[in-house]
């Protein structure tokens, strides 16, 4: 059988998958592991085991009866630097994004190359510190010189998946191009900045994500494309599907809304609410708002299910009524933080839930309205765990009434993009027409 294999890094779980000509997942394998510490004791991903677990899982293809490997693709999540010597050598650890940033190092950063509303806006990244992978590497060269005068070339770390495999150092436009603080989208290069400090010069030549060059898995040669960011691969199954304009809002820990139908430049208020830009592997800017609330829905069914003594997943079993909706609309519409509400005011789990959840709703329909507004989108796909949550569901369907509103799901979303990048070179079917399968929601007689 023919395949694709990709590599998909995530935080906590890697993957590899083998993907048949049709887009079928037909084998995996994943892992977790252990964190380490860097030199101030803050936990990292241990880069040296991922290392080691690429290179055995790859080697374990080989041995597989019944599969031919034909190409190789990688997603990974994105804003980690890996630094390599002129031998390819790893010379830090692969720092957490999470990682606090010194107050002074940010202050003087700004300082010297403009406001901070202004590289925000030019570079399409809220100021989140070590989020911003470019600011990682600035600290890199000004806490640790030393260090940094050895470094060769600095990869995002789906090009140094790439890297153990085809032996080329290469960096890549959705990579460069997520909230880095590197990339300047209105004239589509570096930001200034970046060249005055040399860091350029220690990013290897950018390749096309829809390109591919020769690679070898022990003895074995196939074709590997350079690496893909998560956010913008698990988009590429719905770019590949829909010509029609519509908004993806992709739910996890966090909701991102992402529209590739919306090309107009982020306002600082825009960049004030917590949205940015991706790029497409193909260059094309993605406006993307983020909105925490899985973390808040995480944190609240802790505290519901405390207090009704229930099951933590209790809310699973919840189905959206419209009479408990119209109950909470009628007697407390105002909106509010569902942390800040008082649980003696619900009579039953199911009470609070739809309340939490209607509060949830006001913040996502603020989040989505930010990227929506002022284009021809009509369409809403929601991925994820929310989209197999009916309360949210019925209540963003009744949010956005003049949108069709769609719980979709693409199988390992992110693994199937990085594979349909390089289709063309791997695949000589046509695309099928059943990547994503979707369920459609209307608000009925249901209105916010």
């Amino acid at each position: 059988m023919d395949c694709i294999a990709i590599l998909d890094i995530g935080k906590t779980n890697k993957k590899l998958f083998l993907v048949d000509e049709h887009y079928r997942i037909v084998w995996e394998r994943g892992a977790c592991f252990e964190e380490t510490a860097d030199e101030d004791g803050d936990a990292c991903e241990d880069i040296h085991l991922l290392t080691r677990w690429v290179r055995e899982s790859l080697d374990e293809l080989t041995h597989l009866p019944g599969y031919t490997v034909k190409a190789l693709n990688f997603s990974t999540y994105g804003a980690s630097l890996v630094y390599l010597d002129a031998d390819g050598q790893v010379l830090t650890p692969l720092y957490n994004y999470l990682k606090s940033y010194p107050e002074d190092l940010s202050a003087g950063f700004y300082s010297q190359y403009g406001q901070q509303s202004q590289l925000c806006s030019e570079t399409a990244s809220p100021a989140l510190g070590s989020l911003n992978s470019g600011l990682q590497f600035y600290r890199l060269k000004h806490q640790q010189p030393a260090l940094y005068s050895r470094v060769k070339y600095a990869l995002h770390l789906p090009q140094y998946i790439s890297y153990l495999v085809t032996g080329k150092p290469l960096a890549d436009i959705t990579s460069i191009g997520c909230h880095t603080m590197l990339w300047n989208f209105r004239e589509n290069n570096y930001h200034s900045w970046v060249h005055l400090e040399g860091l350029a010069e220690k990013f290897p030549p950018l390749f096309p994500g829809n390109s591919v060059l020769p690679a070898q898995i022990g003895k074995q040669t196939c074709l590997s494309g350079a690496g893909l960011h998560d956010s913008s691969a698990a988009l590429i199954p719905y770019l590949a599907s829909f010509t029609e304009p519509f908004v993806l809002i992709s739910t996890g820990t966090w909701c991102i809304t992402m529209n590739p139908f919306n090309s107009q430049p982020l306002t600082p208020e825009e960049l004030a609410e917590d949205c940015l830009c991706y790029l497409t592997y193909d260059g094309r800017p993605v406006k993307a708002a983020r909105l925490f609330a899985g973390y808040e829905h995480e944190q609240e069914v802790k505290r519901l299910a405390e207090y009704y003594q229930t099951p933590v997943n209790y809310y699973q079993q919840v189905v959206f009524d419209p009479a408990i909706f119209a109950q909470l609309l009628a007697v407390s519409p105002e909106a509010s933080r569902f942390a800040a509400r008082s649980l003696s005011a619900f009579e039953t789990y199911e009470i609070a839930y739809h309340r939490l959840m209607m509060d949830i709703m006001d913040a996502q329909k603020h989040s989505s309205e930010r990227v929506i507004a002022g284009t021809a989108v009509k369409r809403i796909f929601v991925d994820g765990g929310f989209g197999r949550n009916t309360v949210y569901m019925h209540l963003l369907a009744a949010t956005f009434p003049q949108m069709e509103v769609y719980a979709a799901s693409v199988a390992q979303a992110t693994a199937v993009g990085a594979a349909l990048a390089i289709h063309r070179h791997w695949n000589n079917q046509p695309l099928p027409a059943d990547l994503v399968e979707m369920r459609h929601y209307s608000c009925g007689s249901i209105y916010i």
